[in-house]
């Protein structure tokens, strides 16, 4: 089972991310793109990715506004799992910006 990150150590990882928060509980970053169609299609792209890393997130649409918070459920918290997808989220949000 992946280890849940401290405060400390979830702090500084965060620092390396664009626009994530949260606690060791779970973390989230939102996103707007300049359309409805142009949010529909990053989150297609992060359900590829999520579906190959078999971890997913959890996204709130509201039109082109998206949410997404990250936990590993099975292991009670944020992990390194949770800190990968969030930087492919990075990667997918900023190149369909």
């Amino acid at each position: 089972m992946a280890e849940v990150l401290g405060a400390d150590d979830l702090q500084a990882a965060l620092a390396g991310l664009d626009g994530w928060a949260g606690d060791p509980s779970g973390i989230s970053r939102d996103a707007e793109l300049s359309s409805f169609p142009g949010a529909i299609a990053v989150v297609d792209r992060v359900a590829e990715v999520a579906e190959a890393l078999d971890h997913h997130p959890d996204i709130d649409i509201r039109w082109r506004r998206l949410r997404f918070t990250l936990s590993t459920h099975s292991a009670g918290g944020v992990t390194a799992k949770d800190l990968d997808l969030a930087r492919r989220i990075d990667t997918i949000v900023r190149e369909a910006a």
